[in-house]
């Protein structure tokens, strides 16, 4: 059996999907799935399915959710082992070879882009790291979540795919890739308001398809979120990169190749031109200065 924890809880014998039964079912095998191959203890998965206000019945419906998984599994999984589940003190272990998981692939792939790009091979990583979002379906669990569970855990594999997901696009913008991506950033930015390295990625990418008001009012947006949330400013890099955007920073452009393919060699006798940084003063000096050698 294959199961996909990256959207809505999916069950597969072969290439047909397998109900998994109700709510009670479902999540039980949510729980396990995030923690397969590890022992749960019961009273854990009775606090993820009810919280710490169990009703009095609630070991025994977990018994029976366990029990009827086990059935589904014993149907479906057929006789060679490869998804079991078992009762083992003091609770219950659901084994399941890591890549039946569409979560582990996810990990696996992760890991593998953010390994090339860190040798170097940045076409390759990008696209490992492209395919590893592309296993996502929706929030994870999305099914579960929208009846009310709020599992620690899917906040931990929610982050990791945020963090994937702002690899690889910084590493999409270091391609020039900034129209390509802007609209997944945006998204990803409206779910998470207070991420601080998303909304500077946003900013960029707004700022490079030339829409700078468009990357302030993000910023904005992110700030007031800070304000609300935790009662605190942005950092200093989404600071920084508000006041470049502000100020048309060159460097928040990416040259995609250099702006000369050759040197030309300044003329015998040509000065190089002074820049006047001074005030009002500097300028007028500047100013006497071409007139004395016009008439000179």
């Amino acid at each position: 059996m294959r199961f996909n924890l990256l959207g809505p809880l999916e069950a597969f014998s072969k290439d047909d999907p397998v109900c998994l039964g109700g709510f009670n079912q479902r999540a039980t095998a949510g729980f396990l799935l995030l923690h397969a191959n590890e022992v749960v203890p019961t009273s854990k998965l009775m606090h993820a399915l009810w919280g710490y206000d169990t009703p009095a019945t609630s070991r025994k419906m977990v018994q029976n959710a366990v029990s009827g998984l086990r059935k589904i599994i014993d149907r479906h999984a057929g006789a060679t082992g490869a998804v079991t589940l078992t009762t083992t003190a003091p609770g219950y272990r659901l084994t399941v070879a890591d890549d039946n998981v569409d979560l582990w692939h996810f990990r696996r792939l992760a890991e593998a882009g953010r390994a090339e790009l860190a040798t170097g091979d940045r076409e390759s990583g990008l696209e490992q790291l492209r395919a590893a979002l592309r296993l996502w379906r929706g929030p994870a669990l999305a099914d579960l979540t929208e009846a009310g569970i709020s599992w620690p855990e899917l906040d931990a594999v929610a982050g990791l795919r945020m963090s994937v997901f702002e690899d690889y696009a910084q590493e999409a913008l270091n391609h020039g890739r900034h129209q390509e991506i802007l609209g997944e950033l945006e998204q990803m930015a409206t779910a998470e308001p207070t991420g601080e390295r998303m909304c500077g990625l946003l900013m960029v990418a707004l700022y490079r398809c030339g829409r700078q008001h468009d990357a302030l009012a993000a910023y904005q947006r992110t700030r007031n979120a800070l304000l609300d949330n935790f009662g605190l400013d942005p950092g200093h890099e989404l600071r920084a990169l508000e006041v470049a955007v502000l100020n048309h920073d060159p460097s928040l452009v990416l040259d995609a190749e250099p702006r000369w393919r050759r040197t030309i060699p300044r003329p015998a006798g040509v000065r190089r031109c002074e820049r006047i940084t001074a005030g009002r003063g500097g300028a007028a000096r500047g100013a006497q200065a071409l007139t004395r050698r016009r008439h000179g």
